[in-house]
């Protein structure tokens, strides 16, 4: 079962307040070493998988979602509650932190199925959630986080600031900006892993059960998603995150970067959930708003219908169809219209997983 563990690490009383610069070197580092964690050892020996994680750093310490497959919450939690204070022990610039909170959420549903054939093993009195204290928090994370966003405002998530009776607030477009912001953290993270993962096997996604994100990507071309492919694919989402926080709002300069913003709208939902937001906004609105303003086209969606495999190299049905760049080895090539060039990194071709290198 899958379960949703927040925890709040704070610095020590008294200290003073993290500046800008401390609290990415701290989410750096809390990140790197909850990256190392494949799995855990829960109590009596069970194996307890880490399924993904987000940070969110404040003055004070720093919030944890953490996504942990256990077969019951309670396992979940003690193997949370002990593992972070030893990963705090073990950093040395964080070794004076502390574990404020650590809770697991999960639907009723779940609760229900979960604690079924292990139910004296959750203590009542470690209540049954995430505080009313540490929604606040995470929340008010999530709109700090929005003042980054630069490139378009919240107009570009639904909100008219002219219609009384617009469906979407000002407040709620600002959750999803500081969530848009926080998810292509969350990517560039997922992409680090995976790189590693790849290049440590030599082998293509295709080989692999599961990956962080790459395997996220239109799934005909799984057997292409090498190492370098994932180096490339994180250059393109760098660009994308260095545009975001500028003034000003081009659509997607490659084929890459509209499959990175696919995949950033699903960190989107990751985020939200983390602050308990899915159900107090109109998401599927604030989203579809969103993507009529980001995209030029949808033309990488083709990429992901089985019934048109293959449509990327027919170049009849392309131009009938209108279709650029849909080609692997054209997802990185700059829509000319847009950019001359993207970055050094993106010019030479993808080489074919079977061809010598």
């Amino acid at each position: 079962m899958e379960y949703l563990i927040v925890a709040e690490v704070n610095i020590p009383e008294g200290a003073p307040e993290l500046d800008a610069l401390q609290r990415h070197g701290a989410a750096a580092l809390l990140e790197e070493h909850l990256d190392l964690l494949a799995g855990i050892e829960g109590p009596d020996g069970i194996e307890i998988d880490t399924l993904g994680h987000h940070i969110a750093v404040h003055p004070s310490g720093a919030f944890i979602g953490w996504r942990l497959d256990a077969p019951a919450l309670a396992f979940a939690e003690d193997a949370a509650r002990h593992i972070l204070p030893e990963l705090l022990e073990r950093t040395e610039l964080l070794a004076d932190w502390h574990l404020q909170r650590c809770a697991a959420t999960a639907t009723d549903a779940e609760l229900a199925t979960a604690l079924e054939p292990e139910p004296e093993l959750l203590d009542p009195a470690e209540g049954d959630g995430i505080s009313q204290e540490d929604l606040a928090a995470l929340r008010s994370q999530l709109l700090a986080d929005a003042e980054h966003l630069h490139a378009f405002g919240p107009e570009a998530f639904g909100h008219d600031p002219d219609d009384p009776d617009c469906d979407v607030t000002a407040e709620q477009a600002r959750f999803v900006a500081g969530a848009l912001i926080q998810g292509v953290q969350m990517l560039t993270d997922e992409l680090l892993a995976d790189i590693q993962t790849l290049r440590h096997t030599n082998t293509p996604a295709s080989e692999h059960d599961t990956l962080w994100v790459i395997d996220e990507l239109p799934p005909r071309y799984a057997h292409r998603y090498t190492a370098l492919f994932a180096q490339k694919f994180l250059i393109a989402t760098t660009v994308l995150g260095y545009r975001l926080p500028q003034p000003g709002w081009l659509p997607p300069l490659c084929t890459a970067e509209a499959l990175a913003l696919r995949l950033l709208e699903d960190k989107i939902e990751v985020v939200l959930e983390t602050s308990d937001l899915l159900d107090e906004l109109p998401l599927e609105e604030m989203l579809a708003a969103l993507n009529d303003h980001l995209f030029e086209d949808l033309d990488h969606e083709w990429l992901y219908d089985p019934e048109h495999d293959g449509i990327e190299d027919d170049p009849d049905l392309r131009d009938q169809l209108g279709l650029h760049n849909l080609a692997i080895t054209e997802w990185f090539l700059p829509h000319t219209h847009l950019a001359s060039a993207l970055h050094p990194h993106l010019i030479h071709p993808i080489p074919d997983v079977n061809s010598p290198d």
